[in-house]
């Protein structure tokens, strides 16, 4: 072999090992840029009341929109996606579906999700796990996200005290519990203080349903209220509150606008389900004021926060008004009542007004 063919040949073999050896690295960045991407994955599991349920899933739903919307990721395995709960015995399944599509930050909205996140977190210690609204303490890979729903409750209990014509307000809860306390103490102390302030005395009427599914009883408490007179009520009933807003309508209908009665939402802005038409056949809404839990701020922050490779394991985060992780809104308070509510939020925040979290602290 002469000379000249020697030398193409060992210049062929230094081109054909560049060649490979570009080719090997390219191949680890594009691993490299495809597992950072997963990194920022998020996966939502619903509880039984489904994504669209007005509620908390909702919300959280909102929030992985704006997540997506932010770092340009699509719905999908490779960016945000949510596992639909028919009831308790799909959340388990839910989690290690999720969790095997290759989700790195999985999410469970509601304290009945306490067990299945627990359980799939230690299934999948390498996964980041997220749940709302408990807790759930000594796992490094599970975040604990709460929200001082007292405090938004008492700012709606204050607007119900400045708008309530009858002096006879209502409070129907889904199933006792720390969580839906918190909602209770708030808005009752809300009522009293404010009632207080402007020297009036108001009834409040307060009854549970057992649980946030039964909209036919949640709608036969409503109706019961509405008869003893109350002309504003607020719940913290979850699916169940349909009941409530389905006997407001009926009720309004059958009235002119001018003496509506009155739903304050809970959890997402509820003003959609406030509309219909009064009885001369004209427009109206009879939905008060929202108090807001803030799931999709949470959801949102937790993401951030994972994407950035700062996710907060083993914490618990706390929402609250200073953040807007809760809040209510403006709805249809008069000028007097939403002034009132801000004054009442200013103080909150100055600590010069202490909310309680369980009924039986609320001063009278």
């Amino acid at each position: 072999m002469n000379k000249k063919i020697k030398h193409l040949l060992s210049a062929a073999a230094v081109f054909l090992a560049a060649g490979m050896t570009l080719a090997a690295c390219s191949g680890k960045k594009s691993s490299t840029a495809s597992g950072s991407k997963k990194k920022g994955t998020v996966a939502l599991i619903t509880d039984g009341n489904g994504v669209n349920d007005n509620s908390f899933n909702q919300s959280a739903w909102n929030g992985f929109l704006a997540y997506g919307k932010e770092h340009n990721l699509k719905r999908g395995n490779n960016g945000y996606q949510y596992f639909q709960s028919s009831s308790a015995a799909d959340y388990d399944p839910n989690f290690t579906q999720a969790a095997n599509a290759g989700f790195q930050t999985i999410f469970g909205v509601g304290y009945q999700l306490k067990d299945a996140v627990a359980s799939a977190a230690k299934k999948y210690p390498k996964k980041n796990f997220a749940i709302i609204d408990d807790v759930i303490k000594g796992q490094k890979n599970v975040v604990s996200a709460n929200f001082k729903s007292e405090d938004a409750s008492y700012l709606a209990g204050v607007a119900a005290a400045y708008t309530t014509k009858t002096n006879v307000v209502g409070f129907i809860g889904g199933a006792h519990g720390d969580i839906v306390d918190l909602f209770d103490a708030g808005f009752t102390q809300g009522v009293k203080d404010a009632a207080k302030a402007q020297g009036k005395k108001i009834t409040i009427l307060n009854q549970y349903i057992g649980n946030f599914s039964s909209t036919d009883k949640a709608k036969s408490i409503a109706q019961s209220m509405y008869a003893k007179k109350a002309d504003i009520i607020f719940h913290a009933a979850g699916g169940a509150g349909n009941g409530l807003f389905q006997e407001a309508k009926n009720i309004n209908q059958e009235r002119t606008a001018a003496n509506k009665v009155w739903v304050i939402g809970v959890d997402v802005d509820q003003s959609s389900l406030g509309s219909y038409k009064d009885k001369n056949g004209k427009k109206a809404n009879f939905t008060l004021t929202s108090v807001i839990t803030g799931v999709n701020v949470a959801v949102k922050d937790i993401s951030d926060r994972a994407y950035e490779g700062k996710f907060p394991g083993g914490k618990n985060l706390i929402y609250g008004l200073k953040n807007n992780g809760v809040s209510i809104t403006q709805g249809q308070l008069s000028s007097k009542a939403w002034k009132a509510s801000r004054t009442a939020r200013t103080k909150i925040l100055n600590k010069t007004i202490k909310v309680p979290i369980h009924p039986a602290s609320a001063s009278k």
